[in-house]
């Protein structure tokens, strides 16, 4: 199960909001599965059906994360017109086995659904979400 506080959730749905129709991405951070900070990132590809974090991005968060010991938790992106579940490139992409994937649907605009997975070799398995105060 991942915690995510709720001040942090709401962020990566207005961060979603943001870039529709566009899939927005970022990584979660914080110790023992409770996030503790976002890094909300920029999509290169700039696409609403795939996206990809700059490798400078990437290494700034690295090494802020390494600076405050904390660890990556996840990875969240959007999909912008279809529902929370990994697609065929989001599963070739999960190159970090260990580290959840959260999928943010605003398919239906009104009702976003954000979703965790762990992707690995064998299957996708669907996480717990525990958003806390």
């Amino acid at each position: 199960m991942i915690r995510i506080p709720q001040i942090i959730y709401q962020g990566m749905l207005d961060h979603a909001r943001r870039e529709w129709p566009l899939e927005c991405c970022g990584i979660l951070s914080g110790k023992e599965k409770t996030v503790e900070k976002v890094f909300q990132l920029k999509n290169t590809e700039e696409s609403p059906v795939q996206y990809s974090m700059s490798p400078r991005d990437q290494l700034r968060v690295f090494e802020e994360m390494e600076k405050e010991s904390i660890e990556m938790i996840a990875i969240y992106h959007s999909h912008p017109h279809t529902i929370p579940f990994p697609s065929e490139t989001d599963v070739k992409l999960a190159f970090y086995p260990d580290v959840s994937s959260i999928i943010i649907s605003l398919r239906e605009e009104k009702n976003p659904v954000v979703k965790a997975f762990q992707i690995r070799k064998e299957a996708i398995y669907l996480e717990e979400i525990e958003v806390i105060p």
